[in-house]
């Protein structure tokens, strides 16, 4: 099977045709919209928790993962003795709504709370020696890792000997042994094995902050306290669930769906003071949506911990005046446009690098003077352009920190945690999908002839060609408001619930322009239709991009999905072209139709 431009192979979803009818027959869907239900491996006992899905309906019980009772227990007894909790989380989206979540809960319930996020380039990841100083300080008796602490080994031991009691609080995967803390809270603990660590090991640790706000929340019930006094409303801290669930890239499916689903409702509601200054100054004027969530504001909450002030993002999500939550929002916007600026550079030269390795099974770019807020970006995008497992790495003097993102079938956690074992990394931890690790400078060449023979092998055993997964064959005549509202009741789209795609057969482009430095705009032609106006976004210079531009063509295959784009108060409807090749061989084409 032939490859496209961008070097993927275009895949059908299967799907049961008598499933398709079940769905538009018992849910009233169009038969579009039941095909893309069914090609996500919804059934029709589960497809109502895609449609619907509610907090009631799919949260366990939290209680059940190992150590959450420790964990509620100890704070409870903080509270009767009017202990101050600390709260240390990490400096990204999921760090600093894990922190205000609970900084938010805590203090509505009468705590005496204080934060500290670290500072990415001082301090580094999770938490260190002098963090838990600064906290014991400021009168902190007991301290919550947020993000962070599952193999913190060496700090958590010194809180321990400063006569702290330390809770952890996490998602990302552990090892064996685990650290000296009097409770670790963590789906991904290698002896978690209850049936509740298996509905939220996808979680992140936002997802799990509220757990044990949930079961905290319990026990104080239990205790009495809410005997003289109102109950907080938990579900409108479904706001920041959300947005962190979003932003640290977690599978839209389960649990995870009825946060957003319903975080996005509460979002709706503008009663974050923060997050309500941060839409404004980003100018979003329409309803909220995951977009939103994952591309403006997001980003804008990680800038203070990339290339400014860590706290900031936790400073504005906890803020409860409207003024100060607007000068937070400002030096953030500020923040977020000095990271393009750096980010821009970065890409430029981590892409000439990119260059020189065009026959190595993975990306392996480094460079002194690379600012470590957006080595992560730029191993995104070097990924993505170039579907190879990447890693981008920021030298300064004899020690180097580096961030990872990987492709579907090898798993860049396990690798960076064999290589610490292996004691070529000094430390580094992470998911399937992203890592991040330091080690000395003179170990790259070393680490990146490992990870090149890793993925050779995983090649050899599976095959690593990226591939887009089709919901069928439209026409451009099908590209309309109609459909496009239609696919939007479906929504939210995201990581294990991917946005519809399409074939568009035969498809004539009769105008190409660049806009801006990394984006064209297209207008698309097939017999028997109007004129469709398109876009690819972030195509110039690349072969998909390159195909696009050529005048003169002669007709194309397209995947491409479509796009409600609302702007000045009309809605239009675009199709959002992703790829692109010279024409679909037969039986693709007739699984595809």
């Amino acid at each position: 099977m032939s490859l496209s431009y961008s070097k993927k192979l275009w895949v059908s979803r299967a799907v049961e045709s008598r499933l398709v009818e079940a769905f538009c027959q018992r849910f009233n869907l169009s038969a579009i919209s039941a095909r893309v239900l069914a090609g996500r491996g919804a059934d029709l006992e589960t497809a109502h928790n895609i449609l619907s899905p509610t907090i009631r309906g799919l949260l366990p019980n939290p209680s059940d993962l190992k150590d959450m009772e420790k964990a509620v227990e100890r704070l409870v007894t903080a509270h009767q003795k009017g202990e101050t909790v600390g709260l240390l989380g990490d400096y990204d989206v999921d760090g600093a709504t894990s922190t205000a979540l609970l900084y938010n809960f805590l203090t509505e319930v009468g705590y005496k709370v204080e934060f500290y996020i670290p500072d990415r380039v001082k301090e580094g990841y999770g938490p260190n020696v002098g963090a838990m100083q600064d906290l014991q300080r400021r009168g902190c008796r007991v301290v919550l890792t947020l993000d962070c602490g599952t193999t913190s080994f060496e700090p958590l031991a010194a809180a321990k000997d400063m006569g702290l009691d330390v809770i952890v609080i996490d998602h990302h995967v552990a090892e064996a042994k685990l650290p000296d803390a009097i409770a670790v809270v963590n789906p991904n603990r290698l002896d978690e094995n209850s049936e509740t660590s298996q509905k939220v090991k996808t979680c992140a640790a936002v997802g799990i902050s509220f757990l044990l706000m949930v079961a905290l929340n319990r026990a104080l019930r239990d205790v009495g306290f809410y005997l003289n006094r109102e109950e907080p409303d938990l579900l409108k801290f479904l706001d920041l669930v959300a947005l962190g669930t979003v932003c640290d890239v977690m599978p839209l499916m389960g649990l995870n769906r009825a946060f957003v689903v319903q975080g996005l409702r509460v979002l709706a509601k503008r009663q974050n003071v923060g997050l309500t200054a941060l839409s404004d100054i980003a100018g979003i004027d329409v309803l909220p949506a995951a977009y939103h969530l994952g591309f403006i504001l997001g980003p804008r909450i990680n800038a203070g911990g990339r290339v400014g002030d860590a706290s900031l993002g936790t400073r504005l999500l906890t803020c409860t005046s409207s003024t100060k939550a607007q000068e937070i929002a400002e030096e953030l916007e500020s923040y977020n446009a000095q990271r393009k600026d750096i980010e821009k550079s970065v890409l430029e030269d981590a892409a000439k690098q990119a260059e020189q390795q065009i026959d190595s099974p993975a990306l392996v770019l480094s460079s002194e003077g690379w600012h470590e807020g957006v080595i992560g970006i730029a191993a995104g995008r070097m990924k993505d352009q170039w579907n190879k497992p990447t890693c981008v790495i920021s030298i300064e003097g004899d020690m180097a920190k580096g961030s990872a993102r990987s492709i579907s079938g090898f798993d860049m956690g396990t690798f960076v945690h064999r290589m610490c074992h292996k004691g070529l990394l000094v430390k580094g931890g992470g998911h399937a999908m992203a890592a991040g690790f330091s080690l000395t400078s003179h170990s790259i060449s070393s680490f990146q002839k490992e990870l090149n023979q890793a993925v050779s092998e995983a090649s050899a055993s599976s095959d690593l060609t990226p591939q887009i997964r089709l919901d069928g064959s439209l026409s451009l005549g099908a590209v309309t408001a109609t459909v496009a509202y239609e696919l939007e009741k479906l929504a939210p789209y995201g990581v294990g619930y991917p946005s519809p795609k399409f074939i568009f057969e035969e498809v004539v482009i009769t105008y190409a322009q660049i806009v801006g430095q990394q984006h064209i705009r297209l207008s698309l032609k097939q017999m028997g239709s109007g004129v469709i106006k398109g876009v690819a976004f972030r195509a110039v210079g690349t072969p998909f991009g390159d195909a696009l531009l050529q005048p003169d063509q002669k007709p194309l295959d397209l995947v491409g999905s479509l796009k409600l784009d609302q702007w000045g108060g009309s809605t239009k409807v675009q199709l959002v072209v992703e790829d692109v090749r010279e024409g679909l061989i037969e039986e693709v084409r007739k699984e595809a139709s």
